[in-house]
């Protein structure tokens, strides 16, 4: 079997006895999540982004320069709002910091009632999404995402951190043999790439063709998987569920 065939399968169906168990699948499905929402909050609540923080600092920076099209409050409630998720989700996972499968199971939880309020929010409410509507959806969605990125940092799975691919992309290339690495890890890297990128197309598609509101159902549908996988997985005491060892 090809190496990368190797390596996409190991992510999607993990060594449970591996350093990092059943994670990998779940952070894949949190990546998916990631694209879901940003479809949602760029297409429909005036360019502006709730998990990806840095398209934010950059979208303010145009909203600065007098760019039309571009909300620097929209930006900046997005922004504040991630920065309290964050703050929220660690203090989820570091309550719990000796045990892995309880951190994500914690955060998720979290995280699962901030979107299906903004789903909530978004099904009794008129189109367009405007005025306290609008900055509502933000907050709240920008809130569960926040919770998500601290999460994924406390957990620490290797090459997918469901919010941002910069890195991943870099580490493709920049590790290959061709460039003298150890290896891309593509078949890894390249699956975190391919969850966001379905996320963010099957979001995309679902507004573009009349049902607005469905990004967040599909969203709010894995979420509530990956709880009840989490809350499974909080029960296990296996090597994985203890803390990465970092240098």
């Amino acid at each position: 079997m090809p190496v990368v065939l190797r390596e996409a399968r190991a992510t999607l169906v993990p060594d449970m006895a591996g350093p990092h168990g059943p994670l990998p699948p779940v952070m894949l499905a949190l990546t998916v999540v990631t694209g879901l929402v940003d479809a949602f909050s760029y297409l429909l609540l005036g360019h502006v982004f709730v998990a990806n923080m840095t398209g934010n600092v950059i979208f303010m920076g145009f909203a600065f320069a007098g760019a039309s099209g571009f909300s620097l409050l929209a930006s900046v409630v997005a922004l504040v709002s991630f920065a309290a998720g964050a703050l929220l989700g660690g203090r989820a996972v570091h309550r719990v910091r000796a045990h892995r499968g309880r951190q994500l199971q914690h955060a998720l939880l979290v995280e699962t009632a901030f979107v299906t309020a903004a789903m909530i929010v978004a099904f009794v409410s008129g189109q367009p999404y405007t005025g306290a509507v609008r900055f509502t959806l933000i907050a709240l969605l920008a809130l569960g995402l926040g919770v998500q990125n601290a999460a994924a940092r406390a957990l620490a799975v290797p090459d997918l951190k469901t919010t941002v691919l910069t890195l991943t992309i870099t580490g493709i290339v920049a590790d290959s043999r061709l460039a003298k690495g150890r290896g891309s890890r593509v078949g890894r890297r390249g699956l975190a790439a391919v969850a966001m990128l379905a996320g963010a197309y099957a979001g995309a598609l679902a507004v573009l063709n009349g049902s607005p509101r469905l990004p967040l159902v599909l969203a709010v549908a894995v979420l509530a998987a990956a709880s009840t996988a989490a809350t499974l997985l909080a029960r296990d005491d296996a090597p994985w569920t203890r803390p990465p060892v970092t240098a």
